[in-house]
């Protein structure tokens, strides 16, 4: 047998090897391939009110600040922008810690923040048609002198720029069964994912974000709630899998992320439906007025939040937040004009049913998912 013949076979073996090698330890990189996956049917809530105890002090904190706004309905009654400032930036949990740096900036500015203009117009009273220089209570309701409930830009907006923004926060980084327990916790949904806000029938009844899921879900096991009930028991069980289930794990996160941003979005169109349908009953009273006021300045609050969120976080962007505040007459960065809506509803009606439609096409509702939104499912089917 030749030397060459010999150094030719050694070559084709180790060449042969290698390839082997090569093709064994790139398989497993192969982001096509996934471990099959069951789903469970309900979610393991083994470790949830362990998980979930660190985050009560935050929303133990924002029942602070939200009574602290609340005070300011009853008429006569003087709203400090320091006990404001207090509840916002004190306490056991610091709800400044974690709010967008832009909705901190709106809450706080001196002299025109949403809190220093709360207090400017608490103690005082306010009428649409003969409005004062600061506002004032209107039918048990606070408003500033443009008619803006500014309380629901306080109590609403931080819906996205807190309590969005801190579930964001706790997706960085290492992702492990805990983690989906406190979103979960944060969504405000109770492992056995009750569908309803009815503390009557239920003792952990649906919070926050999730109380509006369940409003806006028929019960029929497809809607905004059912969904996102799947896709946090999916995220669940893929953590507890561990890393081979990441793709899983991403896909779940994914979906919660779009369905919490659609479920309020679903609730702005609820809220404009609302307001149109008492603004088209033809002559208004006190708390008619009010009620519209009130429904336009919650819309103006669920989707002002959501400014500056990161757009890998969200689908609606900046600048159509900016244009569907500017069609409910709340501006990011000019006087509001809520009271128009009520003492000219011919001229300024038109704007909240073009606001409905844009809202309608960023998200890709149907027609009939828009209409469906009209509806308080939770209070309607009495469940």
């Amino acid at each position: 047998m030749s030397q060459l013949y010999v150094f030719r076979r050694t070559a084709l073996l180790l060449t042969t090897g290698f390839a082997l090698v090569l093709a064994s330890c790139a398989e497993p990189q192969d982001e096509n391939l996934k471990p099959s996956f069951s789903i469970p049917l309900v979610y393991d809530s083994v470790g949830y009110q362990f998980h979930s105890q660190p985050l009560k002090p935050f929303i133990d904190q924002w029942a602070v600040l939200t009574q602290e706004v609340k005070n300011g309905n009853q008429g006569g009654v003087y709203v400090s922008e320091e006990s404001l400032n207090a509840a916002f930036t004190q306490g056991p949990f610091s709800l400044q810690s974690v709010t967008t740096p832009y909705y901190q900036s709106r809450l706080l500015a001196q002299n025109n923040g949403y809190f220093a203009e709360l207090s400017k117009s608490s103690g005082s009273y306010f009428n649409p048609f003969s409005r004062n220089w600061e506002g004032g209570v209107y039918n048990s309701l606070l408003f500033d002198e443009y008619g803006l409930e500014t309380g629901q830009l306080i109590e609403k907006g931080l819906y996205g720029a807190t309590l969005y923004n801190y579930a964001l926060s706790l997706t960085e980084g290492n992702l492990t069964p805990a983690t989906a327990d406190q979103l979960l916790f944060l969504f405000g949904a109770d492992p056995m994912f009750y569908n309803s806000d009815n503390t009557t029938f239920y003792a952990n009844a649906d919070r926050r974000m999730a109380a509006y899921a369940a409003q806006r879900d028929n019960g029929s096991g497809t809607g905004l709630y059912s969904q996102t009930r799947q896709e946090f028991i999916k995220l669940k069980a893929a953590l507890n899998e561990g890393e081979d289930y990441n793709a899983y794990r991403d896909e779940a996160l994914a979906a919660i992320k779009l369905n919490w941003e659609k479920i309020n979005a679903a609730t702005v169109i609820h809220n404009l439906h609302e307001a149109v349908l008492r603004l088209n009953s033809g002559d208004l009273n006190d708390a008619q007025r009010s009620e519209v006021m009130h429904l336009i300045s919650e819309a103006a609050g669920f989707l002002h939040g959501w400014r500056t969120i990161e757009g890998r976080h969200k689908k609606i962007t900046d600048g159509q937040i900016d244009e569907l505040l500017e069609l409910l007459n709340v501006p990011y960065d000019r006087s509001a004009a809520v009271y128009r809506f009520v003492t000219n509803p011919g001229e300024e009606l038109p704007k909240l049913m073009e606001a409905v439609g844009k809202i309608q096409g960023i998200y890709g509702f149907t027609n009939e998912e828009v209409e469906s939104f009209r509806r308080n499912y939770v209070a309607d089917q009495g469940r």
